[in-house]
C-alpha cells in the first residue's frame, strides 16, 4: 500500500483545515459532485460529442469520466474527516508519484491507453478531463455554490495527476505500436532484399557453372542470364546502401585531415606489413579541416589503400597523400601497378564488373563502388586517373574547411 511522507500528510491536512475556514457556510463539495454526478457526466458526453470525430461512448467513459468524478468525491470526502493518508492513497500528492500509482493514476493509465486503442489523439486524453473540470465550474456557478480556494486546489492537483499518469501512459503506448511497426516493416525490407538476392546469386552461379561446363561463349543467352542476375545484384545493394543512408541520422562531423591521415597511416602500415611494399605518408598542413561521417570515409580510403597495396609492384612504393587546392581537400592514393588498361578506368567502380583483360585485378568491384557512394555522400568524388606504365592515382575530392 502507498504510504505518504509526513510533510504531505501534514499539508494535505492543512488545506482540508484551510478549506472548512474559508467556506464553512458552504455545501459540501463532495455532497454537491455526489448529488449532480449523472448531470456532470451528461455534460462532459455532450462536449466531447461537439469535438469532430468524437462521439462519447460507454466504451470510452468507462476507465475516465464516471470513475476520476468518484475518486475526485472521495478525495475531497477524505480531507473533509482530515483522512489526509486516504486522500493520497486514492488522488496521489501533488506532482504525482514516480514510485507508485495512486487509485487515480491506475484508472486515468487504463484511460490513457483505452482511448490509444480507440485512435484518439493526446489532445482528447486531455479535453476529457478538461471538460470535467468545466462542468463542475459550469455547475456550481448555475447552482450558487461556489468552491472553497482548497477546494479548488484539490480538484486541479486530482486533475493535474489523472492527466499526467493518462497522457503518459498514452505516449507510452503509442510509442511501443510505433516501433512495433517499424521493426514489422523492417523486418519485411530485409526479407524481401534477401530474398531478392538470394535469387539473383543464384541465377548467377547457375549461369557461370553452365558457362564453365560447357565453355559457351559470355555473349551467348546463358551469359546474357549472368549479365542481367550480376546487374539486378548490383541495383539490390545499390538501394540497400541508398536505404540505410536516408534511415540513418546525419553523423557527420567536421574534423583535422591531419588526425585523419595519420589513423589512415596507422592502418596502411599494418596492410603493407604483409606485402612487398612500402608506404609513404608526407607531412599535412595542420589547418586543413574536412566534414564527413569520419569512420565510413576512413573505411573507403582503407579500401583505396588495400587495392593499391594488392596490385603494386613487388619492393615498390604506395603513397598516401592529402593537400588542398582552393577550397577542395585531395586526398591520394597512388600505386606502381603499371598502368590500367585502356576503358578501365571507369569500370573499376562498376560493382561485378571485371577490371582487365588479362585478368589482372579481377574481382566483384563492390568496395571501389561503395567508397565512390560514400564519398558522395559527403558532398565529394572519387576518381581514378591513370598514369601509363608507372601506375595509377585515386583521389577523393571534399570541401575544406578550416581548422581547429
Amino acid at each position: 500500500m502507498f504510504t505518504p511522507d509526513p510533510w504531505v500528510i501534514a499539508a494535505v491536512g492543512t488545506v482540508a483545515r484551510e478549506r472548512d475556514e474559508l467556506a464553512p457556510e458552504n455545501e459540501a463539495v463532495h455532497a454537491f459532485l455526489a448529488e449532480h454526478r449523472d448531470e456532470l457526466i451528461a455534460r462532459c458526453k455532450r462536449k466531447v460529442a461537439q469535438r469532430p470525430k468524437r462521439a462519447a461512448t460507454d466504451q470510452q467513459l468507462a476507465n475516465g469520466i464516471p470513475l476520476f468524478l468518484n475518486q475526485l468525491t472521495r478525495t475531497l470526502k477524505a480531507e473533509e474527516a482530515d483522512e489526509a493518508a486516504e486522500s493520497l492513497r486514492i488522488s496521489g500528492p501533488s506532482g504525482g508519484d514516480s514510485l507508485a500509482l495512486s487509485e487515480m493514476g491506475l484508472t486515468a493509465t487504463a484511460h490513457g491507453k483505452a482511448l490509444l486503442e480507440l485512435g484518439y489523439s493526446v489532445d482528447q486524453v486531455v479535453h476529457d478531463y478538461g471538460d470535467l473540470c468545466q462542468a463542475i465550474t459550469d455547475l456550481a456557478f448555475e447552482r450558487d455554490a461556489p468552491f472553497a480556494i482548497a477546494e479548488f486546489r484539490t480538484l486541479n492537483r486530482c486533475l493535474d495527476n489523472a492527466i499526467a499518469d493518462a497522457v503518459t501512459e498514452f505516449s507510452f503506448q503509442r510509442d511501443a505500436a510505433v516501433a512495433s511497426q517499424r521493426h514489422a516493416e523492417e523486418r519485411t525490407r530485409a526479407g524481401f532484399l534477401v530474398h531478392e538476392l538470394r535469387n539473383s546469386l543464384s541465377a548467377a552461379t547457375l549461369a557461370l557453372r553452365a558457362l564453365e561446363i560447357s565453355n559457351m561463349p559470355v555473349s551467348g543467352a546463358t551469359g546474357a542470364l549472368l549479365k542481367r542476375s550480376l546487374t539486378a545484384l548490383e541495383s539490390l545493394i545499390a538501394s540497400a546502401i541508398d536505404d540505410v543512408r536516408i534511415r540513418v541520422p546525419d553523423q557527420r562531423e567536421t574534423f583535422s585531415v591531419a588526425s585523419f591521415m595519420a589513423d589512415a597511416e596507422s592502418a596502411a602500415l599494418l596492410e603493407v606489413s604483409f606485402a612487398s611494399c612500402a608506404i609513404d605518408v608526407p607531412n599535412v598542413d595542420a589547418t586543413m579541416g574536412i566534414r564527413a561521417q569520419r569512420s565510413l570515409l576512413l573505411a573507403a580510403l582503407a579500401n583505396l589503400v588495400q587495392n593499391a597495396v594488392k596490385f603494386t609492384s613487388a619492393n615498390s612504393v604506395v603513397t598516401l597523400r592529402a593537400y588542398a587546392i582552393g577550397g577542395r581537400v585531395l586526398i591520394e592514393v597512388m600505386d606502381h601497378c603499371g598502368g590500367l588498361a585502356p576503358g578501365s578506368a571507369e569500370k573499376m567502380f562498376t560493382p561485378f564488373a571485371k577490371q582487365s583483360e588479362d585478368g589482372v585485378g579481377v574481382g566483384l568491384g563492390l568496395g571501389l563502388s561503395i567508397a565512390r557512394k560514400t564519398v558522395e555522400a559527403d558532398a565529394g568524388t572519387l576518381t581514378v586517373r591513370d598514369l601509363p606504365g608507372t601506375g595509377c592515382v585515386f583521389t577523393i575530392s571534399l570541401p575544406r574547411y578550416p581548422w581547429p
